[in-house]
């Protein structure tokens, strides 16, 4: 296909704008589909993790064709946390689509992808999407992408952008706010004609840069990226580069070659410049790499990726029920596990610490615990220690990551947010009013939002809406509190029980039910005063033939509170670990034995 026959662009919005739902019916118009396939709902999520939690986790690629025209679309993540993926995708591409909920307008992430796509010069078409929700407001939602557009000095030709106006759940777009769609064609017609083709020369030598990697079983690593120039074939030779490592020079060979159609990939005999590809044959292909012809070697600049902004130490589960569920279990299996992680992860750093412990570094909570999922269901077993955040020295000050956060809340809890944010060093910059509800733009110390969501739903009786993203490095803030609870600690190995649970429920809050293994220096609560309290929930009811009045009441437990993942890595404290297993969850204290713990406490307080 020749060059000005394809385009290139890159879906990109906040989280639950609508991207994946509006590559759906891409697909779906664009003739992917016989007309009698049965297609689950948001095909691009493959993922088991992408399905149940309704995001996008990695970025992927598909193409439809149209009137002749090939059209490479790229999904991406929305949320802040795997906006790495977003970055290094952009480089792929020669225009977005830039999609905003006709309700929600421009959120934190919309800001970020929208910065790094007008910096690399992209064209961008503005899709205002859902207008059918009840609560629409498309005009001041359309006032306030132009605000953006400014305020992120957008060039004449970007602040001029087309801007369409859709339902992707019923698969419709119009020209004007006001008229009614009947399917996608005014956005396809929009991609051809505003987008650009993509540039280089066909008949040029090779140079092709790796943008993105993928995995297979049979062939080993894929990688994916966008011919810049020349042409490519199965069987070829070419040198790998690297534009920061110029003593890079490794010779290597093109195995089988794919391009992109509908949702899968066809083997194809040869692919020039502007065309995205896969192509595998290289074992050790990693992204930000170009591949050269030999008599010609000039490496493509990489983006540079954003600093992670929090830390995490994995580690060898070494907890008394150690091995009991896990099938990888060793320092050598996470060691193993972490590294091939990075091979795809470009935002994910790993250093080792001593023999039994990692580092593990990433762009914030969300990010590391659905790499802690992902491992927990292949079968690993590890713990890990409270999140950290990263700290930079700028101008010889010690400088900490701040986050700029948008909350969507009820007028009625207004109040108790910023009363919250406040205590945790945040600071209001503005406060709209979008309908009958608030929206609140603060700027907070990332370790500020450690923990916070759940506080934040219970503030605002479950009906408030937050999001945030890094928006720049400031002098640290000062102490933060973290948890205003203790824990309730087992004092004993063994298996809880009614009774024992029954005298200690009123103490706080219980994580577990009866008939539950536990061992010493686990946590089993929450404790409802602000230290730790040492419990036997084992405690069993003596069996004598004495009589007492009150001794044979029915014990009523109340139901045990199940932390998911995020709600375990927010509770923890400096002083516990968090225990994953493919089958439990359990926080646990550092120091397992309650004297020994005890002594620590004491030593700190004196």
């Amino acid at each position: 296909m020749t060059q000005d026959k394809i385009r290139n662009i890159a879906i990109i919005a906040h989280v639950d704008h609508g991207k994946t739902t509006l590559v759906d019916q891409m697909l779906k118009q664009g003739g992917v589909y016989r007309a009698n396939q049965v297609v689950a709902d948001r095909v691009m999520d493959s993922g088991d993790l992408e399905r149940e939690r309704g995001i996008t986790i990695l970025a992927k690629n598909t193409a439809v064709h149209y009137k002749g025209y090939k059209i490479n679309i790229v999904d991406t993540p929305g949320h802040a946390d795997f906006s790495g993926e977003v970055e290094r995708i952009l480089k792929m591409v020669d225009g977005v689509l830039l999609l905003v909920d006709a309700a929600e307008g421009p959120m934190p992430q919309t800001r970020f992808v929208l910065q790094k796509a007008l910096e690399l010069g992209h064209k961008v078409i503005v899709v205002v999407n859902k207008i059918d929700r009840p609560d629409a407001r498309v005009h001041e939602v359309m006032d306030e992408v132009l605000e953006l557009l400014l305020d992120l000095n957008a060039t004449e030709e970007q602040f001029d952008s087309p801007t369409l106006f859709c339902s992707a759940r019923r698969g419709t777009a119009a020209y004007g706010p006001d008229d009614e769609g009947t399917d996608l064609t005014p956005l396809f017609d929009t991609i051809i004609q505003y987008i650009d083709p993509p540039k280089g020369d066909p008949a040029g030598p090779l140079q092709l840069l790796v943008s993105s990697i993928d995995y297979n079983e049979f062939v080993g690593r894929i990688g994916i990226g966008r011919i810049e120039r020349g042409s490519i074939h199965p069987n070829e030779d070419v040198v790998v580069s690297d534009y920061h490592d110029h003593d890079m020079h490794e010779r290597a060979r093109i195995v089988a070659l794919y391009e992109f159609t509908g949702l899968g990939r066809d083997a194809v005999p040869v692919a020039s410049a502007g065309e995205i590809v896969a192509f595998s044959g290289i074992s050790d292909i990693t992204i930000g790499r170009t591949l050269c012809a030999p008599d010609t070697i000039e490496p493509l600049p990489f983006v540079k990726i954003s600093d992670p902004t929090i830390e995490m130490t994995f580690s060898v589960n070494d907890s008394p029920f150690a091995g009991r569920e896990g099938k990888f279990v060793t320092s050598r299996n996470l060691r193993d596990r972490l590294e091939r992680e990075l091979l795809k992860d470009v935002s994910l750093h790993v250093k080792e610490m001593g023999t039994d412990a990692f580092n593990v570094a990433g762009r914030g909570e969300m990010h590391l615990s659905i790499l802690i999922e992902t491992m927990r269901r292949e079968g690993y077993e590890f713990q890990v220690s409270t999140p950290h955040v990263l700290t930079k020295t700028v101008d010889g000050k010690l400088c900490e990551p701040i986050e700029r956060m948008v909350a969507d809340v009820p007028e009625a809890s207004v109040g108790a947010v910023i009363d919250k944010i406040s205590q945790r060093k945040g600071e209001l910059s503005s406060m709209t009013p979008v309908g009958s509800r608030m929206r609140l733009e603060f700027l907070i110390p990332t370790r500020g939002l450690f923990g916070y969501r759940n506080e934040f739903l219970t503030d605002t009786r479950g009906e408030g809406i937050m999001a945030s993203v890094l928006d720049s490095y400031a002098p640290m803030k000062g102490e933060i509190p973290r948890r205003q609870t203790g824990s309730l600690v087992a004092f004993e190995t063994g298996e809880s029980c009614a009774y024992g649970l029954g005298g200690v429920q009123d103490r706080g809050s219980l994580f577990i039910g009866p008939g539950v293994e536990v061992y010493a220096g686990m946590v089993v609560g929450a404790c409802n005063r602000n230290e730790d309290m040492a419990v036997n929930v084992c405690k069993r009811k003596q069996l004598t033939n004495m009589r007492a009045a009150g001794s044979d009441d029915a014990i009523r437990l109340s139901p045990p509170r199940v932390l998911s993942l995020e709600q375990c890595l927010e509770y923890l404290a400096d002083d516990e670990l968090l225990e994953v297993t493919p089958q439990s969850l359990r926080i646990r204290k550092r120091i397992l034995d309650h004297a020994q713990r005890m002594r620590t406490v004491m030593k700190a307080k004196q």
